[in-house]
């Protein structure tokens, strides 16, 4: 009869539980021999190899002779559902309402449909002013600010496709000229925040940014919106650092590192 009690049987599986995920994640970042694995673990190399046989033969690390292990096909399957189950819109409200309220501004969040920005949220500010977006508006992204944050995610080689596109005759003011355009977008990209300066609407100005996800590819984009008064040229950009810190904590969110490699899945 086994003499140790229940609470000793369960830290000891736990342990187990603990070591063999450590030993995933020298894996995952690096560290493929048994050598190396038990040297991190500080565990004896007999115990991680029987370790990291159970995980090969669970599907969780691949064992390629001569040259170690590796992430394994059940990972992959747990990362896509991982990526699944995390809802974007569920994931930057907390990080849009607080700027929302360190702003007093209207703060958006949206991602590309086709050449369009389709509105996913909206936390409206608190200086009571009204604008025409909403959820699940759609409109050019080349005139709005968020629209500018997303094409920092697609090849300047479209800009001007998508410039067209927004300067068609309507009832928005348009983007400006294509040179100035072009000029203003390859600033925008080289510091990753953009300004609509009433291109989409008379009278209200942005600052957009866009938000990453695991594989560093722009998949959403928020902007901080305001009537003119609010957003003179030197607010505006005291604002772009603020709307790129908070694009960059919801794109942590969804595994993005500022280097611009995977953080691994949670």
């Amino acid at each position: 009869m086994d003499p140790a009690t229940p609470e000793k049987r369960q830290a000891t599986g736990t342990q187990t539980l603990l070591r063999g995920l450590a030993a995933i994640e020298c894996v995952a970042t690096g560290t493929t021999e048994v050598k190396g694995i038990a040297a991190r673990l500080n565990t004896p190399r007999s115990t991680v190899h029987r370790m990291l046989n159970s995980l090969v033969a669970e599907g969780y690390l691949h064992h390629v002779p001569y040259k170690g292990y590796l992430l394994g096909p059940k990972l992959i399957q747990l990362g896509m559902k991982a990526l699944e189950q995390r809802p974007l819109v569920a994931l930057a409200r907390p990080h849009i309402e607080d700027l929302a309220q360190r702003t007093g501004d209207t703060v958006h969040l949206g991602v590309v449909d086709g050449g369009e920005v389709f509105y996913l949220d909206k936390i409206p500010g608190t200086r009571g002013l009204e604008m025409r977006s909403r959820v699940g508006l759609r409109m050019p992204l080349a005139s709005t600010g968020i629209g500018k944050a997303l094409m920092l995610g697609i090849p300047p080689s479209r800009w001007r496709e998508l410039h067209a596109a927004a300067s068609t005759p309507g009832d928005r003011p348009g983007p400006v000229p294509w040179p100035k355009y072009e000029k203003l977008m390859a600033g925008f990209l080289r510091r990753d925040w953009v300004l609509d300066l009433e291109e989409n609407e008379i009278g209200v100005r942005c600052v957009g940014a866009p938000v990453r996800d695991i594989s560093n590819q722009v998949v959403a984009a928020i902007s901080v919106a305001s009537a003119v008064p609010y957003m003179p040229d030197e607010r505006m950009a005291e604002l772009g650092p603020m709307v790129r810190a908070t694009a960059d904590a919801i794109s942590r969110e969804l595994g993005w590192k500022q280097d611009g490699s995977a953080t691994g899945l949670p």
